[in-house]
Formats: C-alpha cells, structure tokens, sequence
C-alpha cells in the first residue's frame, strides 16, 4: 500500500480552534489598547488586520480542503479567502500610510 494520510475534519478542527482561540484573544487585546490611545498606539492597527486576514485565511482553507462535496460550505470557505484578502489589503494599506508618514 502507498502513503495513506488522515484527513479527518475533527484533527484539523481542533488546531482551528485553537488558532481561532489564541488569534481572537490576541485582536481583542491589541485592538483595547489600540482604541483606549490611539495616537500612541496606531502601530498597532496593521497587526490587527494582518491577523484578522490570517483568521480568515485559515478559516477558507479548513473549509476548502475538508469539505470538498459540500457546495455551501466550499462556498462560505471562498467567502472566507475573499475577506481575508480583503483584510490583507487593508493590512498592507494602513502599514503603508502609517509607516509612509514616519
């Protein structure tokens, strides 16, 4: 027999929630700092966006890759990869008008 690899939603589900868990904790805690002095803390703003577009990339992927017959959740999946690279250009956009101005 060849290389059998396991591909189970309920492995791969669980370091999603992991990541979802350590991710989410970490944004609510940068963006308090962000918006309680924002004029000290507007380094902070790309960091947010950077990870909320990594959440929602690997959020697309999961979807993508373990649920390849099911149409609604490959196509929330697409969903998710669309805002993800929505929120890495707005990751790339604020960097840039904050680091542009230094």
């Amino acid at each position: 027999m060849g290389n059998r690899t396991n591909y189970s939603p309920r492995k791969y589900g669980t370091v999603l929630d992991w990541i979802h868990i350590v991710t989410g904790v970490t944004v609510v805690i940068l963006a308090v700092l962000a918006f309680t002095n924002p004029s000290e803390n507007m380094i902070l703003f790309p960091i947010i966006f950077f990870m909320a577009s990594v959440l929602n990339l690997t959020t697309g992927w999961f979807y993508l890759k373990m649920y390849p017959r099911m149409k609604k959740k490959r196509a929330s999946g697409a969903g998710y990869l669309i805002l993800g690279a929505l929120l890495f250009v707005l990751c790339i956009i604020s960097a840039v008008s904050l680091w542009g101005n230094a």
